[in-house]
């Protein structure tokens, strides 16, 4: 329960050599406001009144009318850009930003806000069938420099996207927590939304946003141009495809007592095995949320049970009941790996740990942590393409 709190207020923060995550949630004045932005134009928006009650939905959407009055035209300079760079480089354009007090007061009041909300405009529709992938190309990048992307500001924990075509979604900046508390707090949006608590809004007259401004000199421009063409290039590297499988769902799995996150995962081997004729070093996530302080632990999806099962699945030689039984001992072994890890048995942060602790203490590193094949592993190397990432809960 301590991440929910972690999740407003928050934001990664950069720096020269190494980032971190600044919480103002539990400052002793708590921020009471979030931050829209609407054609690349920052605005402050304050949601609760000034009695300390939250804000009506009638309220609110008054005051977002008139963020809309004031942010038809597109500004010039896409600031949100900049935090799509390398870390190192947005780090040092960070330091150069915060040079100048409007700057730096700006950037404070993005970074201390509950969350964001990007208001998109429209994205356009080719055809019904690829419709859902570019949504959620949309929602995690905005499109690229010529659409939305300079509507976002990628070091905030949460970001609601809501486009003019009523496609929405939530990007969140991994750092601060992972999957679970995300989807729980969509599952509660959701069933908000579904049984509303509407209240009549108090008749008292409401400021207007907060137009948030920056001062761009030389170099501040020299640095968004370099980070509008790093974004468009890593956007047309990128595919993003959206499709529903409706053969079957988790239930079936169900039935015949395995597990669908483990039927799932060997089920992807299978597919990467077949394509490419070797096995994928992917990595499933899951949540240590069990202990205090716990994050995340890797689950290492390939195991000798699957590579037996994938090897055997195309072999006509193999009589089904021999492949029906290979599949459930993969699918059983994963789902015991997953039990290991869940309860705090898995190998990844211990040696992450023991690496950290030898280059904290001046001590030299073990050679396993040399080795190549390590050492991919723990920097995720393996690529983008090379290495599958789902999440346990």
């Amino acid at each position: 329960m301590e991440l929910y709190p972690l999740l407003f207020s928050s934001c990664r923060v950069p720096g020269p050599k190494h980032d971190h995550i600044a919480h103002h949630g539990r400052a002793r004045r708590s921020p009471t406001h979030i931050t829209v932005v609407r054609n690349y134009q920052f605005f402050q928006l304050e949601v609760y009144n000034s009695d300390g009650s939250r804000m009506t939905e009638s309220q609110i959407h008054g005051q977002l009318l008139r963020i809309r009055s004031q942010s038809w035209k597109t500004d010039k300079e896409p600031m949100g850009i900049l935090t799509s760079e390398h870390r190192h480089t947005w780090g040092q354009a960070y330091d150069r930003l915060l040079r100048d007090k409007l700057n730096k007061e700006s950037v404070r009041l993005i970074e201390t806000g509950l969350f964001s909300l990007c208001l998109d405009s429209p994205v356009m529709r080719i055809s019904d069938e690829k419709y859902a992938s570019r949504k959620a190309a949309q929602i995690l990048h905005g499109g690229g420099t010529f659409s939305n992307s300079g509507n976002r500001w990628f070091d905030k924990t949460l970001q609601f996207v809501v486009g003019e075509d009523g496609s929405w979604g939530l990007l969140y900046e991994p750092a601060t927590a992972e999957g679970p508390p995300i989807a729980e707090l969509l599952h509660h949006i959701l069933d908000y939304c579904e049984k509303p608590d509407p209240k009549r809004a108090p008749l008292v007259p409401l400021p207007m946003p907060k137009k948030l401004y920056f001062n761009i000199d030389r170099e501040i421009k020299r640095d968004i141009e370099h980070a509008k063409r790093n974004l468009d290039i890593l956007i047309n590297d990128l595919d993003v495809n959206v499709f529903n499988f409706k053969k079957f769902g988790k239930e079936l799995p169900k039935q015949h007592s395995l597990s669908p996150n483990s039927f799932i995962q060997v089920a992807l081997q299978l597919a990467y095995y077949r394509v490419h004729n070797e096995v994928c070093p992917a990595c499933d996530i899951a949540s240590q949320r069990m202990f205090k302080g716990g994050r995340t632990e890797y689950i290492r999806s390939p195991t000798n049970q699957t590579l037996k099962f994938i090897q055997a699945f195309d072999d006509p030689s193999v009589s089904h009941e021999a492949k029906l039984q290979l599949f459930r001992e993969a699918v059983d072994a994963y789902t015991a790996l997953t039990h290991q890890v869940l309860n705090g048995h898995g190998i990844d942060n211990h040696l992450l740990g023991l690496k950290l602790q030898a280059i904290e203490e001046g001590l030299s590193i073990p050679k396993i942590f040399m080795d190549t094949l390590t050492a991919s592993q723990h920097t995720g190397n393996s690529g983008p393409d090379r290495c599958l990432r789902t999440q346990t809960a």
